[in-house]
């Protein structure tokens, strides 16, 4: 009589296991470390990784990402694009034809038979799959139809108050084209983005009170703008 009634209470028992163990597992995706809720496993990483590179959580790897670009833009700055390809080429070469004939050379003094120094990478398969290559491209067409959609939207007028900002904008930029040229402004985008996060980490909360402000500010000048504009105040009132 005994085991008809572990055998009813059974079914209860594993079901309210499963439930807890579905509930746990849930709640341990949802809070496991190093998830970002509401985005792909792939979106997450690769938002983290910027997001810790430009907060210098790693400060040795964000060094060696800022000094090398860095380095870059500025060699870009003082010689051609064709020049600086071409050292950076020969530098290469020169690492690995000389580290391929030290390694030779030790092989042939110690008789050994390691084989190719760079046989793990040659063997490493990096190949681009069809459906990789179709989903870039279609992760890339959504930001494309969304620009051309946005420069539509601009250069038509649909909305008169955005065509103007883009137009101030522009002749905000014909002085800025004046003083720098493209790399400059790669330069100083480059210090911005690794010291403004920074900066505003720090110093968040006096940061954020004078941006509330000069936004309150525009709000105001913006709104007045519009009241006088015929065709959106109509617009409004419709």
């Amino acid at each position: 009589m005994a085991e008809p009634s572990a055998a009813t209470q059974s079914p209860s028992i594993s079901s309210s296991s499963s439930g807890a163990d579905a509930a746990g597992a849930a709640a341990g995706g949802g809070g496991s470390p190093g998830t970002c809720p509401g985005l792909g496993g792939k979106s997450c990483v690769s938002s983290c990784a910027v997001h810790d590179l430009i907060f210098w959580r790693d400060v040795k790897k964000t060094g060696l990402v800022f000094g090398t670009t860095l380095i870059m833009l500025l060699s870009l700055a003082a010689f051609s694009v064709i020049s600086v390809a071409s050292y950076l080429i020969l530098a290469l070469l020169s690492v690995t034809i000389s580290f391929r004939v030290y390694k030779s050379v030790i092989q042939a003094v110690q008789k050994s038979e390691e084989g190719h120094p760079f046989k793990a990478y040659l063997d490493v398969d990096i190949a681009l799959s069809s459906e990789a290559f179709h989903n870039y491209v279609n992760a890339a067409m959504v930001h494309v139809n969304k620009a051309l959609k946005l420069v539509i939207r601009l250069f038509l007028v649909e909305d008169l108050v955005d065509s103007l900002k883009l137009a101030v904008f522009m002749w905000l930029m014909t002085y800025v084209g004046a003083v720098f040229n493209g790399i400059t402004l790669l330069i100083l985008a480059e210090l911005l983005v690794f010291s403004v996060p920074i900066v505003y980490e720090k110093y968040k909360t006096q940061i954020d009170h004078y941006v509330g402000i000069a936004r309150d500010q525009t709000k105001a000048v913006v709104a007045k703008i519009q009241a006088k504009l015929p065709g959106i105040a109509k617009k409004k009132a419709e």
